[in-house]
C-alpha cells in the first residue's frame, strides 16, 4: 500500500471533524491586538482562550522592550548553535536569573517548551532506566515516553496510592537492568487545572531512591508567593529535582528552560540534541525574556490581579451551580454532559450570539459525553467580563439541558 493511501481513508479523531471544523471550531483566527476582547470572523469577541496569564502579551513595557531588541539585533542573531557559535552573554544572564528566580543552581535554555522537555527526557534516560508518570501529563511529556525504549508506568492522576505501586513495580526492574527511576509530573495540569501533588511524591523519597521531574508550564508566574511557580507554592523547590517551564503562557513569547543542580544542567548542556544541533534562541526573545522575568519578579500586582479575576470567575460559576472540576488553579474548566455534535453547536451559540469565545474540549481529549469549556482568565480581564460570561453561560447551559443543541443541523452533521 501507498503510505500516502491511509491517509485519505483515516484522517484521525479530529482530522474526521475537518471539513466542518476547519477555520472555526479548529484553526480559528483570532485577530487584533492581543486583549480580553479580539475579532473573530470580523465580530468583537469576549476571548477566555489565551494562556495570557499576567495580561504581558501587549504589556507596553513588553512590547517596547521587543521593539528594541528587534531594533538592536534583527531576528537573526546570534547565526548557530549556542555549542558551535551561538552563545552570548545574555543567554548566560536569563539563564542565571531563572535558575536564581525558582531556587536551583542553574538553568539552561530551550528553545520551545514541547521540544524542550521531549529532549530533556531523551537525554536522561537510557533503556535501563524506569520512568512513572501522572496519566494526565501533557502530549509532550507523552511523545517523549513513546522514545523511551525502556519500561515505563503509568499511575491514575494525582492518584499517589497508585504512584507508590508504580515506584514498587519500578525498584523491582530497576535493581534487576541496573538503571535508575525517574517521576514525571505537572505542577498545574493544564486541561484540569488542578496542581500536581508534589508534597505527596516528595514524600516517597524516604522510601524509594528516584528523581522527579516537574512540567510547570501553567505554574510558572502565576502560582506561589513571588510567582516562581508550583513548587514554591508547595514549598518543595529544593526536594523537586528538576524544574521545567515555558515561556508561552505567563512571560508571553516563544521558549522555555529547565533548571536543577549545576551538575546535571551541565550533562544536558552537552547532551540535549535539539539545543546542540538547532540554532540558538535569538536575542529579540532573550532580551524580551529578561524584561518579562523583571516585570514577573518586581510587580505583583500582575498576578494579583490576575487571581482577582480567578476567584471571581470560579466562585461566580460555582454558585450558579457549574462543576469546575479540582481546579486549584487560574486554569478554569467547566465540565458540561453533551456529545460532539452539542458541544459543536453551543460552542457556536456562544460565539454567534453571546459574543463568548474560549476553547472547548471534546473526545478524544476528554472521554466521550463529556464537554470541557475551557477558560483562561487574565489579569487583564475585568469584573464586568466575568459577570457577562457567567450570565452568557447559564443560558446555554439551560439550552443543553434541555436539549435543545441536540436537534440543530450542526449536531446532527458532527454525530457523536
Amino acid at each position: 500500500m501507498d503510505i500516502f493511501e491511509k491517509l485519505n481513508t483515516n484522517l484521525g479523531p479530529l482530522g474526521k471533524h475537518s471539513e466542518l471544523s476547519e477555520g472555526y471550531f479548529m484553526f480559528p483566527k483570532l485577530e487584533g491586538e492581543i486583549a480580553p476582547r479580539m475579532k473573530f470572523k470580523g465580530k468583537e469577541v469576549l476571548n477566555w482562550s489565551l494562556n495570557n496569564y499576567l495580561g504581558l502579551g501587549n504589556d507596553p513595557e513588553v512590547r517596547q522592550a521587543d521593539a528594541d531588541a528587534a531594533t538592536k539585533w534583527g531576528a537573526a542573531y546570534p547565526m548557530g548553535a549556542r555549542m558551535m557559535s551561538g552563545n552570548t552573554d545574555l543567554h548566560e544572564q536569563l539563564e542565571s536569573e531563572l535558575a536564581q528566580f525558582v531556587g536551583k543552581e542553574k538553568a539552561y535554555l530551550l528553545n520551545y517548551g514541547y521540544q524542550g522537555i521531549m529532549s530533556v527526557i531523551d537525554s536522561l534516560i537510557d533503556r535501563k532506566d524506569v520512568i512513572v508518570y501522572d496519566s494526565e501529563c501533557h502530549a509532550c511529556i507523552i511523545d517523549a515516553l513513546r522514545m523511551h525504549i525502556g519500561k515505563r508506568f503509568v499511575y491514575p492522576h494525582n492518584d499517589i496510592e497508585s504512584c507508590e505501586k508504580q515506584l514498587k513495580r519500578a525498584e523491582k526492574l530497576s535493581k534487576e537492568t541496573g538503571g535508575g527511576i525517574l517521576v514525571i509530573t505537572e505542577g498545574v495540569f493544564g486541561m484540569t487545572g488542578d496542581m500536581g501533588k508534589l508534597k505527596e511524591i516528595v514524600k516517597l523519597k524516604e522510601k524509594f531512591q528516584f528523581r522527579l521531574l516537574v512540567d510547570d508550564a501553567h505554574g510558572f508566574g502565576t502560582m506561589g508567593k513571588t510567582g516562581a511557580g508550583t513548587c514554591e507554592e508547595q514549598g518543595v523547590q529544593q526536594e523537586v529535582d528538576l524544574y521545567f517551564s515555558t515561556f508561552a503562557k505567563s512571560m508571553a513569547s516563544i521558549g522555555a528552560f529547565i533548571a536543577g543542580d549545576a551538575k546535571v544542567i551541565h550533562y544536558l548542556k552537552y547532551n540535549m540534541r535539539s539545543q546542540i544541533f538547532a540554532k540558538a534562541l535569538p536575542l529579540i526573545m532573550v532580551e524580551g525574556a529578561l524584561k518579562r522575568l523583571d516585570l514577573i519578579r518586581s510587580r505583583p500586582e500582575y498576578k494579583n490581579n490576575l487571581w482577582k479575576i480567578v476567584n471571581a470567575l470560579q466562585n461566580g460559576l460555582k454558585e450558579k451551580g457549574f462543576s469546575i472540576g479540582t481546579t486549584n488553579s487560574p486554569v478554569t474548566p467547566v465540565v458540561l454532559n453533551g456529545t460532539v455534535g452539542e458541544a459543536a453547536t453551543l460552542s457556536k451559540d456562544l460565539r454567534e450570539n453571546y459574543n463568548i469565545f474560549c476553547s472547548v474540549v471534546i473526545y478524544p481529549v476528554v472521554p466521550k459525553g463529556m464537554i470541557i469549556l475551557r477558560l483562561i482568565p487574565t489579569a487583564v480581564h475585568s469584573i464586568a467580563d466575568v459577570e457577562e460570561t457567567i450570565a452568557a453561560f447559564e443560558a446555554i447551559k439551560e439550552k443543553l439541558s434541555s436539549g435543545y443543541y441536540k436537534t440543530t443541523e450542526l449536531a446532527t452533521s458532527f454525530g457523536e
